[in-house]
């Protein structure tokens, strides 16, 4: 009986002991998948996948977010970065800005610039050249942490002949991705290309077209690889890889005549076209998934990964765009071009970024754009016209705030442009 008591007494300490490391096994189990938790919520998720997986894959950190320790924002840091800032074009070459002023709900920053390309966070009325097509912008950081777009409004900036006194005018739209520098480099640069093939006056629109944008993709590879001068102190994506060919930019480019609307579009931002209260898209976005977009890119050898959506050998959520050598000869920077006529039923012009077409619909837009329009025509008789311009830039910050409550986590970079007629 003691031998029978002795063995029982040690079974039940065995089993006490066992339960006690089963016990401290599941503890080390959890605590191991916390960590983990906690690596990928402060180090993955502030990659895209396109960098995560280039860093992967080929050892470069093409990151589109700053590499610097990430602080907790704050609630008023958040509204400033959300926050429209104002500004108005005027026909001189003096900028005189205005005093800064002070409020609890929100600060705005108002202030009277020269004919020239917008900052990339702004609004944008135009009142300063009768013969140009009056026109509103917002351009919005939004959720992101970096501004990477850059807009481009150059009225009459280029006469086509005599008998059209009005010339032509120029908009342009540029969503960057790894860094701000290609769309910042095509909002200085684009216009004028476009410009000096419009004066040689030797070829079709879409021959005209294709080349500016192919001279724009061939000063951004001289001047990413140092030919040209780079600047690495203006450049935040300097600090992050030797590489600097591994950022580019979408281009969606509409000049508009007073006959005619051409739009040339490379990548996913979107030009689009109301008229009659009809939604016209007068752009298609290149998506790698796109039928003829994912042939063209097989057959030059490259392959479509789907890494949170299609993108070109898993990076690149675009089949075309300006820069991003690192990916050619799958992503290119030949445009499509279409000329439309206009006529005396078109309402609006609309360019914008994916940050609004991600979230908004193009019936959807227009349909704002078009009240916002409609709603100022009323006024018209009594302020001498010159609604029309509130009309625009009203409709940019409702399409803006629209497309934030739809939680857009993209840059946000709208262009109204008011292409009625007679008004």
């Amino acid at each position: 009986m003691d031998g029978q008591d002795h063995f029982i007494k040690f079974k039940a300490v065995m089993s006490a002991r066992l339960q006690k490391a089963s016990f401290f096994r599941a503890l080390l189990f959890i605590f191991a998948y916390i960590v983990l938790i906690l690596f990928h919520l402060l180090f993955l998720r502030s990659s895209t996948p396109n960098s995560f997986m280039a860093s992967m894959c080929y050892g470069l950190n093409v990151e589109t977010k700053t590499t610097a320790p990430v602080e907790p924002i704050s609630e008023s840091a958040r509204r400033r970065r959300m926050e429209i800032h104002q500004f108005k074009f005027v026909p001189n070459d003096a900028a005189v800005a205005s005093p800064l002023e002070n409020s609890k709900k929100r600060r705005k920053l108002e202030a009277v610039i020269p004919l020239s390309p917008p900052p990339s966070s702004s609004r944008i009325e135009a009142d300063a050249v009768p013969e140009c097509p009056k026109f509103g912008m917002t351009s919005v950081c939004g959720r992101r942490r970096e501004m990477e777009d850059a807009v481009a409004i150059h009225p009459s900036f280029c006469c086509q002949n005599l008998s059209s006194p009005g010339g032509l005018h120029f908009f342009g739209l540029y969503d960057g991705h790894g860094c701000s520098h290609v769309a910042t480099k095509c909002k200085d640069r684009m216009h004028t290309i476009v410009k000096d093939e419009i004066e040689r006056g030797d070829a079709s629109w879409t021959e005209m077209m294709a080349r500016s944008f192919s001279k724009m993709d061939g000063e951004i590879t001289e001047w990413v690889s140092g030919a040209a001068g780079f600047s690495a102190a203006t450049c935040r994506c300097e600090l992050q890889t030797p590489r600097r060919d591994a950022v580019g930019s979408t281009a969606v480019v509409a000049v508009v005549s007073p006959d005619k609307i051409i739009v040339s579009n490379c990548g996913d931002s979107r030009a689009v076209l109301c008229r009659n209260g009809v939604a016209i898209p007068l752009s298609t976005d290149h998506k790698p998934d796109r039928p003829d977009e994912l042939d063209r890119i097989q057959e030059a050898g490259g392959r479509v990964f789907f890494w949170d959506g299609p993108r070109v050998l898993g990076f690149l959520a675009m089949s075309r765009a300006i820069g991003d050598n690192y990916l050619k000869p799958y992503v290119i920077s030949e445009p499509e071009v279409t000329i439309t006529d206009r006529t005396a039923e078109d309402e609006c012009l609309i360019l914008a970024s994916d940050g609004l077409w991600d979230v908004v619909s193009n019936e959807t837009a227009c349909g704002v754009a078009r009240m916002c329009l409609k709603s100022c025509k009323q006024l018209s008789d009594t302020v001498g016209g010159e609604s029309s311009d509130k009309a625009c830039s009203d409709a940019s910050i409702l399409l803006t705030k629209l497309a934030l409550a739809r939680q857009s986590a993209d840059n946000i970079s709208i262009v109204v442009v008011d292409l009625r007629r007679g008004r």
